[in-house]
């Protein structure tokens, strides 16, 4: 089944997509997803696949174009990070209320001020409430394999919404990692050809996008929430059937080393893997740690996490980007809510870890782990190793 390869991430997620034969891409470079549009121009510059490619003067134009590519029943790809996806911003909630299937890839980038190209989530994060599922990975094989599983999730007729891939900057696009590859015959098993609910065209005119007085915005606004929200249950056959043919599990959240834990750490992304390393560490030395990794972000998988922190003490969620004079961080803010009205529920406390791609090592997991089994943190939330 499929190929082993090394290949560096960004250029593997370019080649997912081009698995799935899209139909349209629609990119504007920008560091450090650059190597995904590059790839992605080059893939139908060969002919590999019967595609255009748009090229557009700025972000905002890409996802515009590619709302209006998949408004005529195309299969879209696009790609961004950073000012990039915030310049898409006034884009994403019209993608979804309009329930067009675009898959995005993300490579996770800090935003400005002061300027910094290097990882983290805070550009995500200021999404979350714009419509779209959002998967995040961990490895350069699940970005590869959440990318095709993308296209099946938003297309299915009974959730037509967009879904954005997050791939962590450098950390994960720039890496050459392992990949196996699916083949082409694989693919076109798990992904069938694209049936559109609606499409533009001038022999069947029909109204995409138009005004909504104020007696039926509010249903519009919970017809797409029952969307995204129902949407669970199909990216749950999705990723059972994928682990049917091609053998690897996906889950919301992701448990690791759980049954016996007093303190787990929660993490997105890549770091989840270094986390891993701490967890064994820790448990060598007699702590009982475990892991627990968020794979969906949105929809939110509320059941999921109250099942897996039955039985942990504390949780140690950490975050990679910043609320602003919240409570703490984003991930932390959504976790405590979801499991607030818990009758038995783990003490949480939260690192803000990570920002603008700072150095978090198998040590400073160890720390955490340390500090939150010793109880309360002097602050509600802390910004892990900044100085001063």
């Amino acid at each position: 089944m499929g190929k082993r390869v090394g290949m560096e991430v960004a250029i593997a997620s370019a080649e997912a997509a081009a698995l799935c034969k899209f139909d349209v891409a629609a990119v504007y470079p920008i560091t450090p997803q650059s190597h995904v549009a590059e790839h992605l121009s080059d893939i139908v510059n060969d002919g590999r696949v019967d595609a255009s490619f748009i090229t557009v003067e700025s972000e905002h134009s890409a996802l515009s174009a590619a709302m209006g590519a998949s408004a005529t029943g195309a299969r879209v790809v696009t790609a961004t990070s950073s000012q990039g996806l915030l310049y898409m911003h006034e884009v994403l909630p019209i993608t979804s209320a309009m329930r067009l299937p675009i898959v995005m890839l993300i490579a996770n980038r800090a935003i400005s001020g002061p300027i910094n190209i290097w990882n983290d989530h805070s550009d995500i994060m200021p999404q979350r409430d714009t419509g779209w599922i959002s998967f995040f990975a961990d490895n350069g094989q699940e970005v590869v394999d959440m990318t095709i599983q993308a296209f099946k999730v938003a297309e299915h007729r009974e959730v037509m919404l967009p879904v954005n891939v997050n791939m962590d900057g450098f950390q994960l696009t720039h890496m050459v990692e392992p990949i196996i590859m699916p083949d082409q015959g694989e693919v076109d098993r798990f992904l069938p050809e694209y049936v559109p609910y609606a499409t533009l065209h001038p022999d069947r005119p029909v109204s995409m996008g138009t005004l909504a007085m104020p007696e039926i915005y509010a249903e519009a606004q919970k017809a797409k929430n029952v969307a995204i929200v129902n949407s669970k249950k199909i990216i749950l056959e999705v990723w059972k059937e994928w682990e049917k043919l091609f053998g690897r599990r996906y889950e919301p959240i992701q448990a690791y080393r759980t049954k016996d834990a007093d303190v787990a750490l929660v993490t997105m992304g890549s770091m989840g893997e270094t986390a891993e390393i701490a967890v064994e560490e820790l448990r060598k030395q007699g702590v009982k740690a475990g892991l627990l990794k968020i794979k969906l972000w949105r929809p939110f998988p509320f059941a999921e996490l109250r099942k897996a922190v039955q039985g942990i003490r504390v949780l140690a969620v950490t975050d990679r980007a910043c609320s602003f004079g919240g409570p703490g961080g984003p991930v932390f803010s959504e976790i405590r809510s979801a499991l607030y009205e818990e009758p038995v529920r783990p003490a949480i406390v939260n690192y803000i870890i990570g920002l603008g791609g700072r150095d978090v090592q198998v040590e400073d997991f160890m720390e955490m782990v340390r500090q939150a089994a010793r109880g309360k943190l002097s602050e509600p939330y802390v910004f892990y190793g900044v100085r001063g």
